[in-house]
């Protein structure tokens, strides 16, 4: 009986494990079930929203309309202001050079000796001539004193008179003569010693000493150029004048003098420009018929004498000016075949598109003719932060110095733009077109 009780039990423990383990999946699901739940009430709509960016800042400059100078760069060579051949004057054999080549000279300075023993003599001989004349007047004078009381007691025939008062006059005469005959062989006395007719710098001697030369040679003894001004000539199209002329009788253009006159930079062969501006003497009154060229000459100072007659440049000028055109960055530009357009900045901050008249090229900006108006804001620089076109921007003003620190197109910060470098005396550049803007 004690065993069957036993066997009763076991069977009901045996029981109430099975339960409990059939039991056991089914908690574990409902626990994960209110774990789920539970994620689901954390992630409801009373959770946060995102806020929106701000809008993108973009580098402006504000639009300021004054007068721009409008640049030419044209082909030219340098010329020295004035050129001398030293050429013997007299007849001889040339003794001695005296300057050393390639030396600056003065006017007036010994270059050449030539043999003057011949007109030390001339001159000798002339200045004796010149003793026996002024003998032979003394003694015509003192005779026609003497018969001067003579005549009048009519001691006298007239006629020897007047033949003593005609040996006078004729004695007075020789004397002149023989004055000039002095002087005709002191000069060329003095052409025996060849000197410099302007100040310059002479080049190699032409001719060696023991030759001989004289007047009417076919070649110099050397040639002296000044350099110190030079100037400078270069050409200009004919319809290229023309055009300027029609344009400064419309108003559209007006004329860049200023004070002394144009202002004309040289650009030398490695790019460089020379740090003297020249002036712009005149523009010749004819066109060339060959080339149809007009030429104009400008006077350029060379103080140092960094700069040889012969060497081509390139001329910059600015003949005209624009009344009221804007300087812009050639980054704010894009250009199309349909045209030439920017963004400025609209109500609301909202970029708009503006087409616009641009002119030449003017270092790193173009110069706009038209479709500005003063006070505008030109975005500059920030193009790629306008995901959404028509979208609000904030503009911040833009500074060339900094985009070229950062080595960006373009930056921002600081009080600059168009209007600040509109007028300014920047430097000019070439008028072809660089690469289109973004």
């Amino acid at each position: 009986m004690f065993v069957a009780t036993r066997i009763a039990a076991r069977s009901v423990s045996v029981r109430h494990q099975a339960s409990h383990r059939r039991a056991a999946p089914l908690f574990a699901l409902a626990f994960c079930l209110s774990l789920l739940g539970g994620c689901g009430r954390d992630s409801g709509s009373d959770a946060p929203t995102a806020e929106a960016p701000p809008p993108p800042q973009v580098g402006v400059v504000t639009v300021t309309l004054g007068p721009v100078a409008l640049s030419d760069e044209l082909p030219g060579r340098l010329e020295a202001s004035r050129v001398a051949q030293v050429r013997a004057r007299v007849a001889g054999i040339l003794q001695k050079r005296v300057f050393r080549e390639g030396s600056d000279v003065k006017a007036g300075e010994l270059l050449f000796e030539i043999d003057a023993k011949p007109y030390q003599a001339a001159l000798q001989s002339a200045e004796a001539t010149l003793a026996r004349a002024q003998a032979n007047f003394e003694q015509a004078a003192a005779q026609a004193r003497r018969y001067a009381p003579l005549i009048k007691a009519n001691a006298i025939s007239r006629q020897d008179y007047d033949n003593a008062v005609a040996a006078q006059k004729q004695g007075e005469a020789e004397v002149a003569a023989a004055k000039a005959a002095v002087q005709t062989a002191q000069i060329n006395l003095d052409y025996a010693s060849v000197t410099a007719p302007i100040d310059g710098r002479v080049g190699r001697a032409l001719v060696t000493e023991g030759a001989l030369v004289g007047q009417g040679e076919a070649t110099p003894l050397a040639v002296i150029q000044q350099i110190r001004p030079l100037y400078v000539n270069f050409t200009q199209s004919a319809t290229e004048v023309m055009q300027l002329r029609k344009a400064f009788a419309s108003g559209r253009l007006r004329p860049a003098a200023r004070g002394d006159g144009i202002e004309v930079h040289v650009v030398l062969e490695d790019g460089s420009v020379y740090p003297h501006p020249g002036r712009l003497l005149f523009s010749d009154l004819s066109v060339d018929p060959a080339s149809g060229q007009v030429m104009l000459r400008a006077e350029l100072p060379n103080p140092d004498g960094l700069l040889l007659p012969g060497m081509y440049v390139r001329v910059r000028v600015s003949q005209a000016e624009v009344p009221d055109a804007v300087l812009l960055p050639q980054q704010a530009v894009t250009r199309t075949d349909a045209g030439d357009t920017v963004l400025v900045v609209g109500p609301g901050n909202k970029p708009e598109q503006r087409r616009i008249q641009i002119g030449q090229a003017r270092g790193h900006d173009w110069i706009v003719l038209g479709g500005l108006e003063a006070g505008e804001q030109v975005i500059v620089d920030g193009f790629q932060k306008m995901m959404v076109p028509g979208a609000p921007v904030t503009p911040v003003p833009w500074r060339r110095d900094a985009a070229v620190a950062t080595g960006t197109p373009g930056g921002a910060g600081g009080a600059a733009g168009s209007g600040a470098e509109t007028g300014a005396a920047a430097p000019d550049a070439s008028t072809s077109e660089p690469e289109k803007a973004h």
